[in-house]
């Protein structure tokens, strides 16, 4: 009964993870979506650093699992006090909810719905008529770019929390050797440390490089990490073995932690991008689903862990490295994303497959882009009049509808 519960548990708990997610991105505009995520993680932070201390003041799991559920009831007055996101509604052309969404906001504001809102309550009363059209998740498959860039974010997202473990493993396999390592309150804050700087991290890296340089910069450092373990200390450890080298076990336990501090740095921080990156391009009427995609991916990847624990760690030299060659695959993919940042939610699936690629290096002064974004490019219909009609293009127009530099 208690594992049935304890199931039932996290599966509820997802659906409120997944959720809340959602809505954080869809209520913030484009200049602060990231930074409210930052807020919320380190919200989550500051609970996992404060979970040990509740534990022993409650010494009893049955009183710490009591008070833990006691915030959740507040959640039961979601429901009548939490509004539906009017962004969801309105792609999903829920319209009638929308306009008693918009009056409810107008009369809290204390607005006047005539002056402050003119022009939109008349567009919206003309479009009651239309039904209701919730879109499926499945209708990613017969999409060009959609499937392809929610693909590479699950794969990322697999990668990263489960190659996570895999550090995070190599590093606590160290705690006979390491007196800091020797007791479980000494791992787990060090494991939520190196979250909590990866966080910190994350607010510089993505302000400066974006969300697909941020996400490349640390799949990159996550890859090297990875490939440094398995390749260059088994090499110090065959070398070790010479009594003329001068190296010993624990300079090879030395590097050994040191690179899975990095790794577990790093990881965190592409699993926790990957989530946010998909829910920043997949379009509104999709969003949960595609963030379920790639939070179950995510889950998956957290579930190789036990599955090792379960073998008697059989096989865990081999588990790194299929997940060290994904985090190289996943270099790859993850320049074909488009980048979010300062750019407005997708609300259709139209929307959605305008993402398009840009280039990671800004273009040189007189360089022509290969690939066009979608404010540049034209309509091509003059082009075809003007050459039936004989007249001649005008002054520094080229053939692809743009202005030489």
């Amino acid at each position: 009964m208690f594992s049935t519960l304890r199931f039932f548990e996290g599966f509820c708990l997802a659906g409120i993870i997944l959720t809340l997610y959602a809505l954080r991105i869809e209520l913030c505009p484009p200049g602060k979506r990231f930074m409210i995520t930052m807020v919320a993680s380190f919200v989550a932070m500051a609970g996992q650093f404060l979970m040990p201390g509740l534990a022993a003041l409650c010494r009893d799991w049955q009183v710490l699992q009591a008070l833990i559920i006691c915030p959740f009831l507040l959640m039961l007055l979601y429901w009548s006090i939490f509004p539906e996101s009017l962004r969801w509604l309105m792609a999903t052309q829920q319209f009638e909810s929308a306009k008693r969404l918009i009056l409810h906001f107008t009369q809290k504001n204390r607005m006047n719905p005539e002056g402050d809102i003119k022009g939109v309550m008349p567009e919206l009363e003309k479009e009651l008529s239309r039904r209701p059209k919730k879109v499926c998740i499945v209708k990613v498959v017969g999409t060009r770019n959609l499937w392809k860039n929610i693909v590479v974010l699950c794969v990322n997202s697999l990668t990263g929390y489960g190659i996570h473990h895999c550090f995070a493993r190599s590093m606590m396999g160290h705690e006979v050797k390491v007196p800091l390592l020797e007791n479980f309150y000494a791992d787990y804050y060090t494991t939520a440390s190196i979250a909590l700087v990866s966080c910190l991290a994350m607010c510089v890296v993505v302000r400066f490089l974006g969300r697909r340089g941020g996400l490349l910069l640390f799949m990159i450092l996550t890859a090297l990490a990875s490939l440094l373990q398995l390749g260059l200390l088994n090499l110090i450890g065959k070398y070790s073995q010479h009594p003329d080298s001068g190296m010993s076990d624990s300079v090879k336990d030395k590097f050994s932690i040191a690179f899975s501090i990095v790794g577990m740095f790093a990881s965190h921080a592409v699993g926790s991008l990957s989530v946010f990156f998909c829910a920043e391009i997949t379009p509104t009427v999709i969003r949960c689903g595609g963030l379920g995609l790639v939070l179950a991916s995510a889950g998956f990847g957290m579930l190789t862990a036990p599955i090792i624990e379960l073998h008697n760690q059989k096989g865990y030299f081999l588990h790194h490295i299929i997940f060290a060659c994904c985090t190289l695959i996943c270099i790859i993919c993850i320049l074909l994303l488009p980048e979010s940042r300062d750019q407005n939610l997708p609300e259709n699936i139209s929307n959605g497959e305008h993402y398009t690629r840009q280039p990671l290096l800004p273009h040189k002064k007189g360089e022509q882009p290969l690939l066009l974004t979608n404010a540049e490019l034209k309509d091509y219909s003059g082009l075809h009049d003007a050459a039936a009609s004989g007249d001649t293009l005008p002054e520094g127009a080229t053939a692809n509808g743009m202005k030489a530099m």
